[in-house]
């Protein structure tokens, strides 16, 4: 897939789980809660010993039962890492920082890159979304009217918090713990997400 159509494909659809967890099986009944709801870009990040052997164990996934599921790796530092991950089936690559090797890894494959400052980026990464608030999203939109933002860190899975960022100007949200917090099957987090989405579509119309 294309970087371009991922980024089309993630600003269509711009509620983006952030998830991490070192078993395959639990990861993988995440994955099939979030596309049942609605979900069509995930981020899994790279954050434990054996991300790498879920991450097959999700592409996997993906491309037997999750069809129009976009699926990205996060917390990425290494070229050696994108590459790697790249390799595996990974269509978009997310880093906490900005690093040119990386950068080049991803546009030698034609990969999305999602790094924390501009650089040539399509979609340009926002964290701590919690220590900055919406208030720097509209303030960056005056010298950056054009620049497409995800938020990540410090949005609730609510109404409210999804209303709050968009209305400040972001144009993609990246959703972590607190979506699933407590949830021990994919039914569970189908539930939590499906009426975000809607309230998304909703609000886009």
């Amino acid at each position: 897939m294309l970087s371009s159509e991922v980024i089309a494909r993630t600003l269509a659809a711009p509620l983006v789980p952030v998830f991490y967890h070192a078993d395959a099986a639990y990861a993988q009944s995440i994955v099939r809660g979030c596309y049942a709801g609605g979900v069509r870009v995930f981020e899994f990040t790279n954050r434990g010993a054996n991300a790498f052997e879920v991450f097959q164990e999700l592409a996997r996934l993906v491309a037997d039962d999750c069809p129009d599921l976009v699926l990205g790796i996060g917390t990425i530092y290494t070229a050696a890492e994108a590459e790697r991950f790249i390799a595996a089936g990974a269509a978009f690559v997310v880093q906490p920082v900005t690093t040119a090797e990386v950068a080049a890894a991803c546009q030698r494959h034609d990969v999305a890159w999602v790094p924390a400052t501009q650089l040539g980026a399509q979609l340009v990464k926002i964290f701590p979304g919690n220590l900055v608030g919406p208030d720097y999203i509209k303030a960056l939109r005056g010298p950056m009217p054009t620049t497409k933002l995800m938020v990540t860190g410090g949005v609730e899975p609510t109404e409210a918090s999804l209303a709050e960022w968009f209305g400040a100007g972001v144009n993609v949200v990246g959703v972590g713990s607190q979506l699933f917090k407590g949830a021990g099957d994919a039914a569970t987090i189908t539930a939590r997400v499906a009426p975000l989405l809607a309230f998304l579509g909703a609000g886009r119309k």
